[in-house]
C-alpha cells in the first residue's frame, strides 16, 4: 500500500489523499514524498484533470515530518544529505505551487487546493501553504501550525519563506519562533489558511472548478511583490527585524542555534528571489540538523518522549486502564490530580477529611474550566461534563469500585498510614494504591499496606494541570501490574512518565536540590546574586536558582534541610547552604507567597529585582568568579547527581533521565539533558571540569566512577547504553 492515493473524478478533479497504513496520524516519509510527486507529475500531465484537491483519508491533515527520516538523512548522508533530502522536498512543492503555468506568462496552471478535516502540524502545513487554496474543516479541537522550532529545529520545507512572504516576517513570527498553534478560524483569521468550511473537501473542489489563472499564481511569482511590512532594508522593515533579533536573543539567551537560523533563513532569504530564498532556508536547516543540539533535542523531546509515552518501559502484562480513580486529599497536588483525571474521561472520588474541603478541590476543577470557557477553550457543557464525573465527599466508602487510588494527603508518614489502611478497607482487593510524594521513601510507606506488590509511588508535579512530567516510583516490593497501571493511568491523563527506583529524593528533587543549593551556597560565599541567576539563564535554565527557591518557597526548602539532616547525620553536607536559607526563613522571606525573598515583590505580587538586603548580610567578594565557573557549578551540581542516580540503579534508562530532567525542572533543553549535555562536551572534558570543581569546591563535584570509566575508554552515555537492557 501507498501512502497518497488519487481518484480521477469525471468532473475533472484528481483527488489525491494521504492516508499513511497503520498510522493514526500522517506523516511524511521521503517514500511519500516520491509518491506524491508521481501523483502530481500524473495530474499536471493528463489532460482530463482540470485541478487537484490534496487531502487526508483520515480525521487529521497530518502531524508533520516523520523526525525518524530527517535524523537518518543525517545519518546516511550528513550535511550533503540533509541538504539533498530537503531540496527534494522543495522541488516537490514548487511543482505544486506552479502546478504546470508558463514562467513568463504566469498562464495555463492547474488550481491545487488543500482540504483539511483536522489538525495540519509542520510538513501538514508547509504542504498546504504550497497550494493555492486552503480550506480547513470547522473543527474546533483541530490545530494549525508550525511547532518544529519547540524540538530543536525549524520548518525547514519551505513554511519559513512562504509564510513569512504571506504574512509578513514580524505577524509570521509568533507562528515560526514561538511554535503558535491555532484552531481553524483563528489560523484564517491570522491569514495561515484561506477559508473554513463544514466540508472542505467539497468546497476545495468546488474552487478548482470555478479557478481562473490568476487565482493560482502566488504573491512573490507575481510581478512587483513586496513583502508585507516591508524587506529589511526598508525602513519599516529594518525595524522589524532589529525587534526580532532582539527578541529571539532576550528569549533564547543564545543557546538554541534553531531561532537563530530561522531569523537568518528570514532575513536573508527576504533580499533574493523566492526560489533562491528556498535554498537559503535549506542551508540554515541543515545548518540546525547538524548542530548536536538539534540532534539532542529531537531524541529528547520526540523520539525519546514518544517512546516512553507509548511505554518503552511498560511491563509486559494485561491492559491495565483505569475506569474510576479515588483520590485522597482535596489540596492543591489532590484537586489538581482530580481536573486532569476527569478531564481524561475517568471517574473520579476526591475524599478529604471535611467536606468543605473535599468540595474546594472540585471548586479548583471548575475554575480552571472558566478560565479555559474565557479562552474560548471549553464550554459550559464540557465543564457540566467533567464536574459531573467528580465526586466529593467524606465518606471512604464511596471508594469502593475505584481500581486505582491515588494518596495525596501532608508529607507525614503517619497521615499516610492512616488513609492507607483506612482506603484498603473498602477498596477491591486487586487495586492499586499510589501515594503521591517527593520526598518520603516508598518502601517506608508501604508498610501501611496489606498489599505492598500493589503500592507504588506516583510523584506529580505542581501545578499539575500544566507540568508534562510524572515520576513513578517503584518500592522494593512493588510488582509489575502495578508499574503497568500507574503508566497507563498517566498515558489516559496525557502526560509523560519516567518510571525510577525508590531512593532518597527519587529521580528529579534528587537532581534540582543540588542545583538550587549550589546557587545558594555561592550567595554565602560572597559571589554577585545577578551573576549567579545569569550564569544559568545562558546556560538555558528556565530559571535561576534563587528564582527557582522563591517560586517553591524558602521555608520549603528549611523543611527538606532539616529532614535530610536528620537522616544522614554527620554525613549532611550543606550545612553552608543552611546557613542562608535558614537566615532568609528568620527574615520571614519565604519566597513569592509572602511576596519576600530572594528577590522583591510589587504589591501586586510581580517580581522586581534582587534583594538588596542579601548585599547587607553576605557582601560581595571583590574578586567574582569567571562566568564559566559559577555556569559550571550549576550544571554540574545537576548532571553529576544523574550520573549517580543512574549509576546507582535509580535511574534505569538514560532517556527517562534526559526527558524527566528537562519536563520536570527544566533542564537546559537545548542540550536534550544531562546525559545528551555530558556526550556534547564529551566524558574526557566533563571529568576534566569535575577534577577543577572538585579541587576548588569539594568532593560533590568527584567524577563518578562511570564518567571517569567513560573517559578513559572514550564512551559516550548514548553510545553505549542508548538501548540498554531493562533492569530485572
Amino acid at each position: 500500500m501507498t501512502d497518497f492515493t488519487m481518484d480521477k473524478g469525471a468532473d475533472g478533479v484528481a483527488v489525491i489523499t494521504w492516508d499513511v497504513p497503520g498510522k493514526s496520524m500522517n506523516v511524511l516519509s521521503m517514500d511519500g514524498a516520491t509518491a506524491l510527486d508521481g501523483l502530481i507529475d500524473d495530474a499536471l500531465a493528463d489532460e482530463a484533470v482540470k485541478g487537484v484537491v490534496i487531502t487526508s483519508g483520515k480525521k487529521d491533515f497530518a502531524g508533520g515530518m516523520d523526525l525518524n527520516v530527517i535524523a537518518g538523512m543525517k545519518d546516511r548522508g550528513g550535511a550533503q544529505g540533509v541538504f539533498d533530502g530537503v531540496m527534494t522536498l522543495h522541488h516537490l512543492l514548487r511543482k505544486i505551487e506552479l502546478a504546470g503555468m508558463d514562467p513568463k506568462t504566469k498562464k495555463g496552471g492547474k488550481p491545487i487546493a488543500a482540504a483539511l478535516p483536522g489538525t495540519a502540524l509542520g510538513i501538514g502545513l508547509e504542504l498546504p501553504l504550497a497550494t493555492h487554496r486552503i480550506f480547513a474543516a470547522d473543527n474546533p479541537k483541530a490545530k494549525i501550525g508550525l511547532p518544529e522550532i519547540m524540538v530543536g529545529i525549524f520548518p525547514g520545507a519551505g513554511g519559513t519563506t512562504r509564510l513569512t512572504r504571506k504574512l509578513g516576517a514580524m505577524m509570521a513570527a509568533p507562528f515560526l519562533l514561538e511554535g503558535k498553534l491555532s484552531d481553524p478560524r483563528k489560523a484564517r483569521a491570522a491569514g495561515l489558511i484561506d477559508e473554513v468550511v463544514e466540508d472542505p473537501l467539497a468546497a476545495a473542489r468546488d474552487w478548482v472548478l470555478a479557478a481562473k489563472d490568476a487565482d493560482i499564481v502566488k504573491p512573490w511569482d507575481a510581478k512587483g511583490y513586496k513583502m508585507p511590512g516591508g524587506e529589511p532594508f526598508h525602513p519599516a522593515g529594518f525595524m522589524t527585524f532589529v525587534g526580532a533579533s532582539a527578541m529571539v536573543h532576550g528569549k533564547t539567551m543564545g543557546v538554541y542555534p534553531a531561532a537563530r537560523a530561522l531569523l537568518s533563513a528570514v532575513y536573508e532569504g527576504a533580499m533574493v528571489p523566492f526560489d533562491q530564498a528556498l535554498k537559503i532556508e535549506a542551508r540554515w536547516f541543515t545548518n540546525v540538523l547538524m548542530n548536536p543540539s538539534s540532534s539532542a533535542m529531537i531524541r529528547s523531546l520526540f523520539i525519546n518522549k514518544e517512546a516512553l509515552e507509548k511505554g518503552a518501559n511498560r511491563p509486559e502484562v494485561a491492559d491495565q486502564t483505569v475506569r474510576k480513580v479515588g483520590i485522597l486529599g482535596a489540596g492543591m497536588m489532590g484537586a489538581g490530580i482530580a481536573h486532569v483525571s476527569a478531564m481524561a474521561g475517568i471517574d473520579v472520588v476526591l475524599i478529604d477529611a471535611a467536606q468543605d474541603a473535599a468540595d474546594r478541590g472540585k471548586a479548583h476543577s471548575a475554575g480552571l474550566l472558566d478560565k479555559a470557557i474565557g479562552r474560548k477553550k471549553a464550554t459550559e457543557e464540557k465543564k457540566a461534563e467533567v464536574l459531573g464525573r467528580i465526586t466529593a465527599t467524606t465518606d471512604y466508602a464511596a471508594l469502593a469500585g475505584c481500581d486505582l487510588i491515588v494518596e495525596a494527603v501532608f508529607e507525614d508518614p503517619a497521615v499516610k498510614a492512616e488513609v492507607t489502611r483506612k482506603a484498603e478497607a473498602v477498596i477491591p482487593g486487586d487495586a492499586i494504591f499510589a501515594t503521591n510524594t517527593s520526598t518520603l521513601p516508598i518502601g517506608d510507606l508501604a508498610k501501611a499496606s496489606a498489599r505492598p506488590e500493589q503500592f507504588i509511588g506516583i510523584h506529580f508535579f505542581s501545578p499539575v494541570d500544566k507540568m508534562l512530567l510524572v515520576e513513578i516510583i517503584k518500592g522494593r516490593q512493588t510488582g509489575p501490574r502495578a508499574v503497568a497501571k500507574a503508566l497507563d493511568f498517566v498515558r489516559q491523563i496525557r502526560k509523560t512518565p519516567i518510571v525510577v527506583n525508590d531512593a532518597r529524593f527519587f529521580y528529579a528533587n534528587r537532581c534540582i536540590i543540588p542545583y538550587i543549593n549550589e546557587g545558594i551556597r555561592m550567595v554565602g560565599e560572597g559571589v554577585n546574586p545577578t551573576l549567579i541567576e545569569n550564569a544559568a539563564k545562558l546556560m538555558g535554565m528556565p530559571l535561576g536558582p534563587l528564582q527557582l527557591v522563591d517560586e517553591t518557597s524558602i521555608d520549603l526548602g528549611v523543611k527538606i534541610a532539616r529532614a535530610t539532616r536528620a537522616a544522614m547525620g554527620e554525613a549532611y553536607p550543606d550545612g553552608a547552604v543552611d546557613a542562608v536559607i535558614f537566615w532568609m526563613a528568620d527574615q520571614n522571606r519565604l519566597g513569592r507567597k509572602t511576596n519576600a525573598g530572594f528577590y522583591t515583590y510589587d504589591a501586586a505580587g510581580k517580581r522586581q529585582a534582587l534583594w538588596d538586603g542579601l548585599d547587607a548580610q553576605y557582601p560581595q567578594a571583590d574578586d567574582q568568579p569567571e562566568l564559566s565557573e559559577v555556569q559550571h557549578r550549576l550544571m554540574f551540581a545537576q548532571t553529576l547527581e544523574a550520573v549517580r542516580a543512574l549509576e546507582q540503579g535509580v535511574l534505569e534508562d538514560i532517556r527517562e533521565g534526559d526527558v524527566g530532567a528537562i519536563l520536570g525542572w527544566g533542564f537546559a533543553p537545548w542540550s536534550g539533558g544531562p546525559f545528551g549535555w555530558l556526550d556534547m562536551l564529551g566524558a574526557a572534558r566533563a571529568v576534566e571540569i569535575c577534577d577543577h570543581l572538585s579541587a576548588r569546591h569539594g568532593d560533590r563535584f568527584a567524577a563518578p566512577a562511570l564518567l571517569r570509566e567513560m573517559a578513559a575508554s572514550g564512551d559516550s552515555f548514548y553510545g553505549r547504553l542508548a538501548a540498554r537492557p531493562r533492569a530485572a
